[in-house]
């Protein structure tokens, strides 16, 4: 899937709710794109079965029998929830050209897709633990 467009700024009331709500690397990570250092985040190292869904809106994003050790210190996943939660971005920061992914719902950065992964997509979706919240499976 090709990277999408930009979105625009958000208003000053919207980034001060986001900060109200969010913890400051939550805030760092999902709205002015940070990374968290690796092995580090809660999520890296996690087995457990659920769900993993958007820290900012509550959105499904991936699933635990999706997710595997990349050995990138970092959750990786093989492939979300469906293709529509997830939107792709061109990403030339650092000196590097990636693609950036972000919650389609409220446009929160997530980490970055890579063509390294496993069968049966090929991808590595590389994310922050900041950026996700767990939902046990029942």
């Amino acid at each position: 899937m090709p990277p999408e467009n930009e979105s625009s700024a958000p208003s000053a009331e919207q980034d001060q709710d986001w900060r109200s709500r969010l913890t400051p690397e939550q805030y760092r990570v999902t709205r002015e794109g940070a990374t968290e250092r690796a092995f580090t985040g809660v999520y890296w190292n996690h087995k457990g079965r659920g769900t993993y869904a958007c820290i900012c809106c509550g959105a499904d994003l991936f699933r635990s029998d999706t997710k595997y050790d990349s050995g990138s210190g970092w959750p990786s996943f093989w492939e979300g929830v469906n293709p529509e939660a997830i939107s792709r971005h061109e990403d030339s920061s650092h000196g590097m050209r990636r693609v950036e992914i972000r919650c389609r719902s409220c446009g929160s950065h997530l980490g970055h897709v890579f063509n390294d992964g496993p069968a049966p997509t090929g991808e590595r979706f590389c994310v922050n633990s900041a950026s996700l919240d767990f939902r046990p499976q029942d």
